[in-house]
């Protein structure tokens, strides 16, 4: 059995199957932020998705960031390193990538359990 989180026509926000918790790629929402409130944005919407899925940070296992720029790097990482708990840290891979809205800075997929 598979359960969706704001499931919608072409994709859920969450996918969750045994303790298995998979999220769509979140993004910021104040297009145009810099790259520590974008950062911050999306970090604070994976949040409140694992807490639907009965998760949180300190379960994720693996976690991809998108950056339309690699030179906003060391201001995503200021916000990321506040915000992850120490000891916890995810495998985690940072790449550049054109991201959908050019205004959007950042875009973070991340895989935790229950």
């Amino acid at each position: 059995m598979i359960e969706r989180i704001d499931a919608g026509p072409r994709m859920s926000e969450a996918c969750i199957h045994g303790e298995l918790v998979c999220l769509a790629g979140q993004v910021p929402e104040t297009p145009g932020a810099d790259i520590e409130t974008q950062t911050r944005e999306v970090l604070a919407a994976i949040d409140a998705l694992l807490a639907q899925a009965g998760s949180d940070k300190t379960r994720i296992l693996r976690a991809q960031v998108y950056l339309a720029d690699v030179a906003d790097f060391a201001g995503m990482n200021r916000a990321w390193d506040a915000w992850v708990v120490a000891g916890q840290a995810p495998a985690r891979a940072t790449v550049e990538a054109r991201l959908a809205n050019p205004a959007w800075k950042v875009e973070i997929v991340v895989t935790a359990v229950r």
